[in-house]
């Protein structure tokens, strides 16, 4: 009995691990920015998924209790890193309505399997949609 329940406790952890192993994998799958908040002198990094719709670029925050989006709404003037090139802008977070719901669906498309994936572990009706405008 006790080395079936250590079977079993072990298989358990491992499918935590590969759970949260995935997560990370499906996190940086696709294209992946660097964003850089900025808190008086503090400069923060946070790696990120970015859609573009209508030659409008557009962010995500997961929940409004994210350390980031707080950050960003502190100081909406942020910078992305996008492959090799730096953009400065100007934050405008959408926190409800058609363009939350849009750019979930615009993340989806771009990012398919793996935002599928991360969506079984996070509530997208908490998701905020950062609009950025070039400074």
């Amino acid at each position: 009995m006790l080395a079936s329940v250590k079977r079993l406790l072990g298989f358990v952890a491992v499918l935590v691990v590969l759970a949260f192993g995935l997560q990370i994998v499906a996190s940086e799958s696709g294209e992946v920015v660097v964003l850089r908040t900025f808190a008086g002198d503090d400069a923060r990094q946070t790696r990120l998924w970015i859609v573009d719709d209508r030659g409008v670029s557009w962010l995500r925050s997961g929940s409004p209790d994210a350390g980031w989006y707080q950050r960003l709404r502190a100081n909406p003037e942020i910078q992305i890193e996008r492959g090799t090139d730096l953009y400065e802008y100007q934050a405008f977070p959408v926190e409800s309505g058609p363009s939350v719901d849009h750019v979930n669906m615009l993340m989806f498309q771009k990012y398919g399997w793996a935002e599928a994936y991360i969506g079984l572990f996070i509530d997208r009706s908490r998701s905020v949609a950062i609009r950025l405008d070039p400074r």
